[in-house]
């Protein structure tokens, strides 16, 4: 009988796995529901709601000199089409070199809600979102603000199998919200945003009134000259550099020699003091408000990335603990390099300090004089061997006299590492949720931070942006 109905994702990855004419086979399925409003000048201006469905067939063929793999990804909502993604699976392993990073494929489980089918969103997820937006328009409209912003919504659900017996799924929730507010002659302006599961805990107007906060700060101008400040980085500012910090943390590099994390005269760092006394970052699928994928999803292998580690179990990795580096992101294949446990890259991120404590709006009644961000931008790298970062300050950078905000200043080029501040930063408040105004739209949104107080944080240059 010719099947009329669209194929469930696992109909697609046991007719992929059965296709495979190589010695072994993973099938990685990733359906994807996302829904989105955007407004400009105080007006909804679209609403959308998107779905996709892509799949990555990896082959593994067996070769005399060793084990040869060939990754295809591509979109596909049909058997023949998963079918064809897995002959040219096939095809490119037929024809590649032996892996480097060659292992056992994870052995066979299964989870209990494989059969499931996927979770979607759609709109409805700002049922009480949107109304409370549209009352925010209105009162920045009459008390002459702008308002500008996007919120995403995405539910992603992954269905991993492999010819070893894996069966594995993950539902993934991920949203942001991000709304600019102006002055109306535009000469102002000011950024709040972070991340969400579900949009219930996201209030447009306490968004509104933050923004008209931060506005009314700027009501006195001051220029300042580059130069070392004593600065604020609330946590949005903070993920933007512990993102970095942690990308930058790939074991094979640094025992290569390469990176912030490399040992003078070869190998890593780990076990050595990297910052000051009790910095902790860490990573756990389990973290509540931060869940993420417990096992391996890994498309293509790289330096911190193994094809062959697909389904490989995730826990809590301390990568730093009490000032001392425990962790870098480790395959089994750097593990052997290393000689240190698996340690693979997982989706959340969670700096905190022992004993810190209080908020941002307690470090800044600390300060006699300095500055307060609010987001960074543009962050590139500029020297590996001591992630040395540059970047820009965006959004409202504010003047800080005898422990009260006073006014609004330029902004400034910086050129910071984020390892250098963990070394020097003199206060932190408590850690809290939070989101990387840089990396969180489409990259890394599951972060928790504080805020840090740095007492000379180098800003480079003046910079002309808003």
């Amino acid at each position: 009988m010719t099947q009329t109905s669209a194929p469930t994702p696992q109909q697609l990855v046991e007719s992929g796995l059965a296709a495979s004419t190589g010695d072994d086979c993973i099938l990685i399925v990733r359906d994807r529901a996302a829904a989105n409003l955007r407004w400009a000048n105080n007006t909804l201006t679209t609403n959308g709601v998107s779905r996709g469905l892509d799949v990555t067939a990896i082959s593994f063929v067996r070769t005399s000199p060793g084990i040869a793999t060939g990754s295809v990804t591509g979109s596909a909502t049909t058997i023949d089409q998963v079918r064809e993604l897995v002959a040219a699976a096939d095809a490119a392993a037929r024809v590649g070199s032996p892996a480097e990073d060659a292992a056992d494929l994870v052995a066979g489980r299964a989870d209990a809600n494989w059969d499931d089918a996927p979770v979607r969103t759609d709109i409805h997820v700002y049922d009480a979102f949107a109304p409370a937006l549209g009352e925010a328009f209105g009162r920045a409209r009459a008390e002459q603000r702008v308002l500008y912003g996007f919120v995403n919504h995405e539910l992603t659900t992954s269905y991993l199998g492999s010819t070893t017996g894996l069966r594995l799924r993950h539902v993934q929730p991920t949203g942001h919200y991000g709304c600019t507010g102006k002055t109306a002659d535009l000469g102002q302006s000011a950024w709040v945003g972070g991340a969400t599961r579900d949009f219930a805990d996201v209030d447009a107007l306490a968004m509104d009134a933050e923004l008209a906060r931060r506005l009314s700060w700027g009501a006195r101008r001051v220029d300042l000259p580059a130069g070392r400040y004593d600065t604020i980085l609330p946590p949005s500012a903070v993920a933007d550099l512990m993102i970095d910090a942690y990308w930058y943390a790939g074991a094979r590099v640094a025992h290569d020699g390469q990176s912030v994390y490399s040992r003078r005269g070869g190998g890593t760092r780990i076990g050595d003091m990297l910052t000051r006394l009790g910095v902790n970052l860490w990573s756990d699928p389990a973290h509540p408000g931060l869940e993420c994928a417990p096992f391996v999803v890994a498309s293509a292998s790289g330096n911190e990335s193994s094809v062959f580690d697909n389904g490989l179990p995730l826990s809590r990795t301390d990568w730093i603990r009490d000032g001392d580096l425990t962790a870098l992101l480790q395959t089994r294949h750097t593990a052997a390099m290393t000689g240190q446990p698996v340690t693979p890259a997982i989706d959340n991120l969670v700096l905190d300090v022992d004993g810190a404590s209080g908020s941002v709006e307690d470090l800044v009644a600390g300060t006699d004089r300095g500055l307060l961000l609010t987001c960074l931008w543009y962050i590139r790298e500029v020297d590996p061997q001591t992630l040395l970062l540059t970047g820009l300050t965006r959004d409202g950078v504010y003047l800080v006299e005898n422990g009260e905000i006073t006014g609004a200043v330029n902004n400034f080029r910086f050129n910071e590492s984020p390892i250098d501040l963990l070394r020097r930063f003199s206060h932190a408040s408590a850690t809290v949720p939070s989101f990387s105004r840089e990396w969180g739209d489409d990259y890394f949104s599951r972060t928790a931070t504080p805020g840090l107080r740095v007492p000379d944080f180098n800003m480079s240059s003046v910079s002309q942006a808003l």
